[in-house]
């Protein structure tokens, strides 16, 4: 079986099968982890504002970041409970209404058919507080595993979504998703994965129908969302990270179809000093065939990273526990036809303990 992180909410039946098959075990196998970062942070665009340009920035803001994880496997003879929780926490100094907390949970149980099949149930819940993006993501789907050997391994599920913007109860939708994901390894250096996503999202409001198109019945606003890509990674004195993903969002109601490009590249060095360099960037092409149409929606997408990104850190081991960083990210998006324009750095220092 090849273990993925997962939710919070699962089928009360397949809970106990799972534990009953756990405690008939003769032995068991725990793994777990704990990890907290403190960070102090400045923020050029702390209201994430969009600017056409006339208007000035709204100014820096320092803030306190906080994030925890916890993270834990047990394994039996045929079964095995895997699970994640984060919870991030931010306070602006002059931006109060901008302050978050965000949770997410993933909660997974699989049992093994055999030497190379699996079987399993997943989920997974976000929930974000705060700031003019509060929302609450949840999902949970089955999965089938094929893992012949340790190079490749095959999953792909089926399962549902329920997302809810609370700024916005237009922008909530729930639907059925399929999604298949799989990793291939030439060696232990070189691995190339593919995944692949499909949704049928359905809202509440009607669909807006085309200008010009007075009279038209549409019924709800439905959309289909499709998602696939490529990744490669290399693991050596340098690690490096390579993805291409395609995203389309294909809508009955005007103004929402979405038709996405993104590259997003990662990097990792040690260097001299016991300093290890690590580096992310991603580069995006964003489309809207009916023109843009300022709905919650293209401003969710977006959230927090914006079309292009570039972010570095720079950490010190300071005890077998604790790391000294320092970070600095570069955000920055625009709109086409319209000329609005959003960017945003961060920079800050902070410590991370794991155990």
């Amino acid at each position: 079986m090849v273990p993925r992180a997962v939710s919070r909410a699962l089928p009360t039946p397949l809970i106990l099968l799972v534990l009953l098959a756990a405690r008939s075990a003769s032995a068991a196998e725990w793994e777990g982890a704990l990890k907290g970062t403190a960070r102090l942070l400045v923020d050029t665009n702390a209201p994430r504002d969009f600017s056409d340009g006339s208007t000035p920035s709204p100014g820096a803001d320092p803030a306190l970041s906080i994030l925890g994880s916890a993270e834990g496997r047990v394994t039996f003879e045929r079964t095995q409970l895997v699970g994640r929780y984060e919870l991030g926490a931010r306070k602006y100094l002059g931006f109060s209404y901008e302050d978050t907390l965000i949770q997410s949970g993933a909660l997974e149980a699989s049992l093994a058919l055999g030497t190379e099949f699996g079987l399993g149930v997943e989920g997974r819940a976000k929930d974000r507080r705060g700031g003019t993006r509060a929302y609450s993501d949840l999902g949970a789907s089955l999965f089938l595993e094929y893992a012949p050997d340790v190079r490749m391994a095959l999953r792909v599920r089926g399962g549902a979504r329920r997302f809810v913007y609370r700024p916005d109860p237009t922008a909530n939708f729930g639907g059925a998703e399929l999604g298949a994901t799989g990793r291939y390894r030439f060696n232990r250096r070189h691995s190339l994965s593919l995944f692949g996503e499909w949704s049928a999202r359905r809202y509440g409001p009607q669909a807006r129908p085309r200008p010009g198109a007075a009279g038209s019945v549409l019924g709800r606003r439905e959309d289909g969302a499709l998602t696939a890509g490529v990744g490669y990674n290399y693991k050596g004195p340098v690690s490096l990270g390579l993805a291409y993903a395609y995203q389309e969002v294909s809508s009955n109601s005007f103004g929402e179809t979405v038709l996405r490009h993104r590259v997003t590249g990662t990097a990792g060095v040690r260097l001299p000093w016991k300093l290890t360099l690590m580096a992310q960037g991603s580069l995006g092409i964003t489309r809207y065939p009916d023109g843009i149409y300022l709905s919650p929606e293209i401003i969710l997408v977006e959230e927090d990273e914006g079309q292009n990104s570039l972010s570095l850190k720079l950490a010190r081991p300071m005890s077998e526990h604790v790391d000294l960083e320092l970070s600095w990210g570069l955000w920055s998006t625009q709109l086409p036809r319209n000329d609005l324009t959003y960017s945003r750095q961060m920079f800050g220092v902070g410590f991370t303990w794991r155990d």
